[in-house]
Parts: structure tokens; C-alpha cells; sequence
């Protein structure tokens, strides 16, 4: 088992709120549902466990970004079901904007491209 996890990369802090909303912004989902669209999504890299999503789901319905509700799953069980809220999608473009400017200075950083590397 331990060898199925070695591949995995732990989550930089703040990643986790993009990943949640990104997730959402396909459509409502309950807890599980979200954390295999993450796992299943990253390519098994990620996998985000109760201790961390149940928390950041909490804190994300804190500041309205997304909204819950108790809902009957297609299992016929009661579950939470959470959805991205109008300031969850504005938060969204935010998040993913900061993101790629991350990303592209990180690559900059890891293959230059103009012979300056090293000096």
C-alpha cells in the first residue's frame, strides 16, 4: 500500500481552495464526490484526505464562496452536496489567475529559455 502513495505530491498550502472550486464549477457534488474528482482528475496523483476537505469545505462556505445542502445521493443515502456560488466563481477566475502567473514564473525560473540561467 505504502508504495501506491510514493508518486503522490503533497498539496502547497492554498491549492486545495482552487482544486474544491474548480471541482464544483462542473456541478454540485457531495465530500466523496469531490475529493475522487480530484484523485481520478489529477491522475491518481492528489488525493485529499477527510482531514483536510471536510475543513477547507467549511471555511469555503464561510466566505459564501460555496453554498450546501443536505441532498438523497444516487445510493439513496443523505448526503451534503455542495455547490460554487456566484462569489465562488469570481473567487474562482481570481484563484486560477494567480495560479498560472505562479506557474509561468515557476517555469521561468526551472527552464530559461535565455541563456542567463546560472549567473
Amino acid at each position: 500500500m505504502k508504495q501506491r502513495y510514493e508518486n503522490r505530491i503533497e498539496l502547497l498550502q492554498g491549492t486545495l481552495d482552487l482544486l474544491i472550486l474548480q471541482t464544483l464549477q462542473w456541478g454540485p457534488r457531495h465530500g466523496y464526490g469531490i475529493s475522487q474528482a480530484i484523485r481520478t482528475g489529477s491522475g491518481e496523483v492528489l488525493q485529499v484526505d477527510t482531514g483536510s476537505l471536510y475543513p477547507a469545505l467549511h471555511r469555503l462556505e464561510r466566505k459564501k464562496w460555496i453554498k450546501a445542502e443536505w441532498t438523497v445521493s444516487e445510493n439513496n443515502q443523505k448526503v451534503k452536496t455542495y455547490q460554487l456560488t456566484a462569489k465562488g466563481k469570481k473567487q474562482l477566475a481570481e484563484e486560477r489567475s494567480n495560479w498560472e502567473r505562479l506557474t509561468a514564473a515557476m517555469a521561468g525560473i526551472l527552464h530559461p529559455s535565455d541563456g542567463t540561467e546560472g549567473a
